[in-house]
């Protein structure tokens, strides 16, 4: 349930194009290119120093050059990375040790420095080692005055010791368990068996460890390298119950943290994906319908929202029975594809009218009557992307089932499944059955430890961001955080659609933030905005 903003704050992830957005766009979180360098084949500096594990407080990380970019992507020439080694259990620091890529871009001014600001995009599983120049061309400078802006690839992703489990479908989105047309889930359960086997095979148990309590234990290590008795945190997605468990284990050493777009730390992760993605998506999907309606005359996919609907359900379910190629590539579009298009799409409020477009492309391609438009709309979101050089391919699909499966011990009964499909699929038809089927963490090793808890207490120094209609991370996730983070948390919520609260529109949204990161000041009572203009 993913995508980040683009440096601009508007379009697709910046050197991505509209499908590789969808195939990060999944349990909570923001898709970012991956981080390179200016010259190819360059590597992020090692630290100096000794074994982490024995003189962790006295790591240094030795800036240097960042990792090669994919072609055709450029950065700020002024962001700098490095590596730090960290324990890959933190049970046994002084045994195997993995290396975790970090990054810097130096912000903040002499006399008016209060700290480093660290950035994680969500995903789960993105690299976000550029998300330092991402945010920098959004934040005023009364922020970039204040902090250094610190990126980071968890571990286990992009360049932090890249996991990856050979996985022959390499994206993210293969995972998600869309029943076949009937209903059934026998393909399902045989491709989640699978795909656990192969990464219990390929990996092996240190898969394990790259859980998000060892990555916020690695995000306590960078701060102990970079000097600072704390340190502040923008999390995006699942980058929020990143932070907040961070909060729980580090309560002394969290400084100002802002949450936006946010999981509920309950219902981490079979129940967060079950519970909380057909509602999300029911109460965003009219937002699209209207700009579909909008064009009716030239659409022709219905005059209001319950007209395009039904069209939409009545298209997915024709491409569920007879998928329809698309010309010019090797990609065929089933209901599946569609659907994960839909999700991806609906993200973003700007994207909403490609949206409407693609799926008219969609209905004419399933009746052989494609035109111009549809074939450039098509073209368009279904380009191909470049790659970052030296990331396996199934690297964020391997990392992905790494976490979702790895956090929290999921339910094992096949038959539960079934039955919790069917009734998932009549009540929420958007989704099909999807959140509620079979992933391959029913078939996973047990976890390594405990799911973190996150705690309440502590000082009141967070700043919850959420949107009424977030079809990745709904309403009822942020207010589930709020409640478990209680008196040590602020909640502004926003009324508007799509996973990105900051710099969508919202003036009183956006001085909540602002104002907050170059002040410390939370507001004092919950605030619920309704100013946005739409851009």
């Amino acid at each position: 349930m993913t995508t980040t903003r683009s440096s601009a704050q508007h379009g697709f992830p910046r050197g991505r194009r509209i499908a590789a957005a969808l195939l990060v766009s999944t349990l909570a979180g923001t898709a970012l290119a991956a981080c390179g360098a200016d010259a190819k084949g360059s590597q992020p500096a090692k630290i100096s120093g000794k074994s982490v594990g024995e003189t962790a407080g006295d790591a240094k990380i030795t800036w240097g050059r960042c990792p090669a970019l994919a072609e055709g992507q450029t950065r700020d020439p002024q962001l700098a990375c490095g590596t730090l080694e960290v324990p890959l259990d933190y049970q046994n620091p002084g045994g195997m040790k993995i290396d975790v890529a970090v990054s810097r871009l130096s912000t903040a001014q002499p006399g008016k420095r209060h700290g480093v600001l660290l950035l994680n995009p969500g995903g789960p599983a993105l690299g976000g080692l550029d998300m330092p120049e991402t945010m920098a061309s959004t934040l005023p400078k009364s922020v970039l005055d204040r902090y250094d802006l610190i990126g980071f690839d968890p571990r286990g992703v992009e360049h932090s010791t890249p996991q990856s489990c050979g996985l022959q479908d390499p994206s993210v989105s293969g995972l998600f368990p869309y029943p076949a047309a009937d209903g059934s889930i026998t393909k399902n359960v045989a491709l989640a068996k699978a795909n656990a086997k192969q990464c219990a095979d390929t990996v092996g148990k240190n898969l394990r460890y790259y859980n998000t309590a060892n990555t916020a234990r690695d995000m306590d290590r960078i701060r102990q390298a970079l000097g600072e008795k704390k340190i502040s945190y923008w999390g995006q997605s699942y980058g929020t119950y990143l932070g907040a468990v961070y909060r729980s284990l580090f309560q002394d050493r969290t400084d100002r943290m802002i949450l936006e777009g946010n999981v509920d730390p309950t219902k981490v992760w079979a129940d967060q994906v079950a519970d909380t993605w057909g509602k999300g998506m029911a109460d965003r999907f009219p937002d699209a319908a209207r700009v579909a309606a909008a064009q009716a005359s030239t659409l022709r996919l219905g005059t209001n929202v319950a007209q395009v609907t039904r069209t939409y359900l009545t298209l997915a379910d024709r491409l569920d029975r007879t998928p329809a190629a698309i010309p010019g590539t090797s990609v065929s579009l089933d209901g599946a594809l569609l659907r994960n298009m839909t999700y991806a799409l609906l993200l973003q409020n700007n994207t909403l009218p490609v949206l409407a477009k693609f799926w008219k492309a969609a209905d004419n391609l399933t009746h052989g009557s494609t035109t111009a438009a549809d074939t450039a709309v098509l073209k368009e979101v279904f380009a191909d992307t470049p790659t970052s050089p030296g990331i396996p391919a199934d690297n964020q699909a391997t990392m992905f089932m790494a976490l979702t499966c790895g956090d929290a011990e999921w339910p094992h009964d096949v038959d539960g499944y079934a039955a919790r499909t069917t009734a998932d699929r009549e009540k929420w038809p958007l989704t099909a059955g999807m959140p509620a089927n079979i992933w391959a963490c029913a078939y996973w090793d047990k976890p390594a430890e405990a799911t973190a808890k996150v705690v309440k207490g502590g000082p009141r120094n967070t700043l919850i961001l959420q949107n009424r209609r977030d079809n990745a991370t709904p309403w009822e996730s942020g207010v589930g955080l709020h409640k478990s983070l209680g008196a040590g948390s602020a909640f502004v919520g926003v009324d508007n659609g799509g996973h990105h609260v900051y710099g969508e529109g919202s003036a009183c949204a956006d001085k909540a933030t602002v104002g907050f990161l170059a002040t410390g000041h939370l507001p004092d009572k919950d605030v619920h905005c309704t100013d946005v203009t739409q851009k």
